[in-house]
């Protein structure tokens, strides 16, 4: 265990020091670029931009599950799935120069109660391993929450031949999450009984998760002026598919079990995310922006249990999976200046 953390860790270090690298390799060609395609005399293009951003999340979660160690070494032991379906709302603000662009983005979670419910499965039936046992359904509260990413990119359609309409660049970057949730007031069932158990009600708060996703992300840019083909003034399809390695940290505190049980997943994996738009002008210096977005999460690695009453500290790997989808609708204000 110990050996696959220091892989990750000294993968996670190395893809940090080339973000560094490339950015200040971009950063220090800004200049010469600068240089190279000078503005005409006269104009005056903005350099920065501030974007307002409200963020719909539908169809969405977080999910992770294990497996058992032992006999029967059923797969999954346990899973449990929380709605990511909220609203979201935030800034991005980004530097333009001729050729590069540098931009920072920063969400946070405007709703309290997740639309969608929390649901928790167990096949902890060593009898009938493959025979779900008990399953729940609870609501979903959402604590504070945070979507930020970084990212650098470089205009390179004119290197090489595209027209002018067509902007491509090449981008790289870093998104981190922080996703908290509390389920609460559920309803728990044991299906495998054949309906001679009755439910149990869950009152009050059920279990405490956070899940972290680190993404180092690398991927193409583009937008597409279609005042040409289109006939419309300042209209562009934007574009941007990218792929991440992603490491996944989680912390599970279980209120209603006895003692102080919490478990914890440490993960790594990969993600694709792809992106794409509409951007219209309203002004001079103001455009809206209505963007659609998916991104797919599949990350492995060890999952942990502790518990203090019992004395219990144990980790294994065993059917250990952590994964994410995340579908999303976006509007922006865009203010030049």
């Amino acid at each position: 265990m110990s050996d696959r953390k220091t892989s990750r860790e000294k993968l996670s270090a190395d893809w940090v020091a080339y973000l560094i690298i490339i950015i200040m390799l971009a950063l220090q060609g800004v200049s010469a670029a600068e240089t190279l395609e000078a503005e005409p005399p006269g104009t005056s293009v903005p350099h920065w931009s501030a974007d307002l951003k409200l963020k719909n999340y539908f169809n969405s979660h977080t999910s992770y599950e294990f497996g058992n160690p032992v006999f029967p070494y059923q797969k999954p032991l346990s899973r449990l799935e929380f709605p990511l379906n909220t609203w979201w709302a935030g800034l991005e603000v980004r530097r333009n120069f001729s050729r590069v662009s540098v931009g920072i983005e920063a969400l946070r979670n405007l709703s309290r109660e997740a639309d969608g419910s929390f649901k928790d499965s167990d096949w902890d039936d060593e009898d009938r391993p493959g025979v779900l046992s008990i399953y729940s359904e609870s609501a979903c509260r959402m604590e504070p929450s945070y979507n930020v990413r970084g990212d650098i990119d470089l205009k390179i359609s004119d290197w090489i031949g595209l027209p002018r309409w067509l902007d491509l660049r090449p981008v790289t970057g870093f998104r981190w999450q922080r996703l908290s949730f509390v389920s609460h007031d559920g309803v728990q069932y044991y299906p495998a009984s054949g309906n001679t158990m009755p439910p149990d009600a869950l009152p009050g708060d059920g279990i405490r998760f956070e899940q972290t996703y680190r993404q180092y992300f690398l991927g193409i840019r583009s937008a597409c002026d279609l005042e040409k083909p289109a006939m419309l003034s300042r209209l562009k399809l934007l574009f941007q598919l990218d792929w991440a390695y992603v490491e996944g940290d989680n912390e599970d505190h279980h209120l209603l079990r006895s003692g102080d049980r919490i478990t914890y997943e440490r993960s790594s994996g990969d993600a694709w995310h792809v992106s794409c738009g509409l951007k219209a002008g309203l002004s001079q210096n103001v455009n809206v922006v209505l963007e659609a977005d998916y991104l797919e999460i599949q990350t492995t690695g060890s999952h942990r249990l502790v518990n203090n009453i019992y004395d219990v500290d144990l980790t294994w790997d065993d059917g250990v999976k952590v994964w994410s989808e995340q579908k999303g609708l976006m509007l922006t204000l865009e203010y030049l200046f």
